[in-house]
């Protein structure tokens, strides 16, 4: 904001300097002859007297009167020129020329309106657009300080109301995603006392067992094979807490909103194409997007476009950069997009596998990542009531997509 004022500061002082020197200009270029038409004509006067020839002032437009001296200097309403012709001083009454004043004037008048002009921009985008602006800037520090309860003020501004609306948008969001992550932690924290009473029961049972079985207590077979069926029920209790505690976990890695919407297959595309023709181009790697017959589909248009995108950055990362290409078939009612990319070296046996979370394979080389991109593509597919499966062909990775048909 003071670069600004600084800034306001610095075109007016130009401004007006630009303004006094024009006026200087002006007002100086009046110097010689050729900027004072009225002393050319009263020369052209002063030679036909000289030379006794007739004149007639009708003829002359800035001279207005001329008289001999005779009488002495007298003072007159108007301005003067006085010439010596022929041994007598000659008074030459003139007008100066009103085109000239009416330049200035005209300069003056159309300076200033531009100026003010310029001056009344200048000062709307200060309270328009650089104050508004500077009230929200310590916003997004807020948000990233965690501190997400603060409120946004309500503005009748249409520069920054999608902007604002955002970053509103954004810290419920946040607020939300912590208020979920905080009753995971507290669902969690309750899953594990809960399972660790019910797990400590059978570990209980088969540590008295062991126990008797070390101490040779029971010598009856029958009562040892018992004991051993015992045991096993008891590790299977155990497992299946495990299996509960996994699944869990896994289920709630990543928690998603979809929105039970529809759109059209073209805006999917169209927002693709927009976001990648230009970067792939750059890559100098061949997008292409085949010819497909356009439809309306069920799920959540932003998501959607999450999940290509990831595909495609994967594809990004892991080929050789020669081609990537989106190819469109359908089954039953069911809309199937084929994203595929050459140079794909990773195994058929680590295939069933990529949409684990936290898995990587053995391509990765020293690309960076999480593991959780199909994962989290996988999670956002299921809830849109559709799919995701890959395939290998050849050297090419084949990632199909299957959106549900409204």
């Amino acid at each position: 904001m003071k670069a600004f004022i600084r800034l306001m500061i610095v075109v007016i002082a130009v401004l007006a300097a630009v303004m006094v020197s024009a006026d200087i200009v002006l007002n100086i270029s009046d110097e010689g002859d050729k900027g004072r038409p009225y002393r050319v004509q009263a020369q052209r006067i002063a030679h036909k007297i000289e030379t006794g020839e007739n004149y007639s002032l009708e003829d002359y437009n800035y001279i207005i009167n001329v008289e001999k001296m005779t009488d002495g200097f007298t003072e007159g309403k108007s301005d003067y020129i006085i010439m010596e012709i022929n041994g007598i001083y000659y008074r030459f009454d003139y007008r100066l020329p009103s085109d000239k004043e009416n330049t200035v004037l005209i300069f003056n008048i159309c300076f200033s309106a531009a100026a003010i002009i310029l001056l009344c921009i200048l000062i709307y985008v200060y309270f328009r657009i650089i104050r508004p602006f500077e009230e929200i800037s310590n916003y997004p520090i807020e948000l990233s300080k965690g501190n997400l309860t603060i409120p946004l003020k309500e503005q009748k501004n249409g520069y920054f109301g999608k902007f604002i609306w955002g970053l509103d948008l954004l810290r419920e969001n946040l607020e939300n995603r912590k208020a979920s992550e905080l009753a995971l932690q507290k669902q969690n924290k309750t899953m594990v006392l809960s399972l660790s009473h019910d797990i400590k029961t059978p570990l209980g049972v088969i540590e008295l067992y062991a126990k008797a079985l070390e101490k040779g207590l029971y010598n009856d077979e029958e009562k040892k094979k018992e004991i051993a069926v015992s045991i096993h029920s008891k590790c299977e209790d155990i497992r299946k807490y495990v299996d509960d505690i996994s699944r869990t976990a896994g289920d709630e890695l990543y928690v998603v909103e979809v929105k039970d919407g529809e759109f059209y297959l073209s805006e999917l595309t169209d927002s693709i194409r927009l976001f990648y023709s230009d970067k792939l181009s750059l890559l100098k790697t061949d997008f292409v997007i085949n010819a497909y017959s356009d439809c309306l589909l069920s799920g959540d248009i932003e998501r959607s476009t999450e999940v290509l995108q990831n595909i495609i950055e994967n594809a990004i990362k892991y080929g050789d950069g020669k081609i990537i290409e989106l190819s469109f078939t359908r089954e039953e009612d069911c809309q199937l997009i084929h994203i595929s990319n050459s140079g794909c070296n990773l195994s058929d046996s680590e295939l069933p596998h990529i949409f684990d979370s936290f898995w990587r394979g053995s391509n990765v080389s020293s690309q960076s990542g999480s593991g959780l991109g199909l994962y989290i593509c996988r999670s956002i597919m299921n809830k849109m009531n559709g799919g995701i499966y890959a395939a290998i062909n050849e050297s090419q990775m084949v990632v199909t997509v299957v959106f549900p048909m409204k």
